[in-house]
């Protein structure tokens, strides 16, 4: 895997098994057009923040619940070859026709994976995390995620993926950074932590806070910002 298009999107409780279905059906056509991977996370442990948080970030309403999903792709040219190929074809324009939740308000763009650390062997449980870095600090973040991956793989988690925002546009109603209040001179991060299973990822924090690695040093950027949620997957083709 070498390039990511990351979505978060607010989907009605009730539609549950009418998105997986979409997402599923979804799922050959993105593989027809390159992609190697899609994975679809219902929120399931997302917390509310005092600054920032994933229901926020897609002004989400009563009965909505946040899915946080991504495409793998073998490069960034396969990727836009394969949007290339999505605008033409008949069969995703029909699909996009009928949605089951609000499309206008889904948060998408294109990340370069800067660390990517384990494979995946059958997704139990992700975290995904949103986070904006100053560019100056991209060294520093580099850093701070590989001792973070240590730790996370350390405590039980079988793969860590950070991803550098390359391709991430601004939205009418909502976009990537402003989901985390991203200022100028900063980069959004799309990054998640894949587990065998809910109840290792919650032992596996366990772990992981108790680890004095997780102490050490200043993190390189506004951890107040930072977004953070527990999902479950529901497709992962």
């Amino acid at each position: 895997m070498t390039y990511v298009d990351g979505f978060v999107a607010a989907v009605p409780a009730a539609n549950k098994e009418a998105y997986r279905k979409h997402a599923e059906e979804a799922a050959p056509l993105f593989r027809e057009f390159g992609g190697t991977r899609l994975v679809e996370c219902w929120g399931d442990d997302v917390p509310e923040g005092k600054v920032t948080d994933f229901r926020q970030a897609v002004k989400a309403k009563d009965g909505e619940v946040i899915v946080f999903s991504w495409i793998e792709y073998p490069s960034k040219e396969a990727r836009n070859a394969a949007g290339e190929k999505m605008m033409s074809d008949p069969r995703m324009e029909a699909m996009g026709a009928e949605m089951p939740f609000d499309a206008k308000r889904m948060i998408y763009g294109g990340f370069a994976p800067i660390v990517e650390d384990g494979k995946s062997s059958g997704t139990g449980y992700v975290d995904g995390a949103l986070i904006a870095v100053p560019a100056g600090n991209k060294q520093a973040y580099l850093d701070f995620s590989a001792i973070y991956s240590s730790v996370m793989k350390d405590s039980g988690a079988s793969r860590v993926v950070d991803c550098w925002g390359d391709d991430v546009p601004d939205g009418k109603i909502t976009d990537f950074k402003g989901a985390v209040k991203a200022e100028d001179g900063e980069t959004v991060v799309f990054s998640w932590v894949e587990w065998p299973s809910k109840q290792a990822r919650d032992e596996g924090w366990g772990k992981a806070m108790a680890d004095p690695r997780m102490t050490n040093g200043k993190m390189p950027f506004d951890g107040q910002r930072m977004i953070h949620g527990g999902f479950a997957p529901i497709v992962d083709a």
